[in-house]
């Protein structure tokens, strides 16, 4: 029995060690990840800019030109951190899910007064609401404005991507690529 109490000790005591560990530094100091290096979106402006790949990580390394076709996130400078939360991270995944051939219309993204927006170029507002189902709004938003029978308008609500609703006409639609 002295025995017995004499190994199991000694494994008790490090899986309780690992325990603390892993509660006081949490599970990003354990588990490798890997990062994209696309970019998705860019925070700043002209040599201060940051690009920020898909899961939120901010590119620090990347060398962006001058004249970017990135999005931009609303944020001045990036944190002090190595990854995006919160809000901008949701905005961040909207843009990371934008198809190829909208890409070039996306202006900026934004927190609505119910979620994430999207402005393109033309001045649309896409009001995405959560980053949920992201994919099947872009093809929503996509569908609105290919829609011969809309010459202009404001915004495209996609909160129900089955169900996209639109608004205004003051804003005419971006021209095909």
């Amino acid at each position: 029995m002295r025995r017995l109490v004499a190994v199991i000790g000694p494994i008790v005591l490090v899986i309780l060690v690992a325990a603390a560990y892993q509660r006081l530094f949490g599970d990003e100091t354990l588990a490798p990840r890997l990062v994209s290096s696309e970019p998705v979106a860019v925070i700043g402006s002209d040599s201060e800019a940051v690009a920020v790949a898909a899961d939120g990580t901010l590119l620090l390394w990347l060398a962006l030109p001058e004249e970017t076709s990135l999005p931009s996130l609303p944020l001045e400078s990036p944190p002090n951190r190595p990854r995006l939360q919160g809000p901008v991270l949701e905005q961040v995944r909207v843009l990371a899910a934008v198809p190829a051939v909208l890409q070039p219309y996306v202006e900026r993204s934004f927190g609505g007064e119910s979620g994430v927006d999207v402005e393109l170029s033309s001045g649309i507002e896409l009001r995405f609401g959560s980053a949920g189902q992201a994919a099947r709004k872009w093809k929503a938003a996509a569908a609105v404005l290919a829609d011969p029978e809309i010459t202009a308008l404001d915004y495209i609500v996609l909160y129900a991507p089955g169900r996209p609703s639109v608004g205004g006409s003051g804003h005419a639609l971006p021209p095909l690529p």
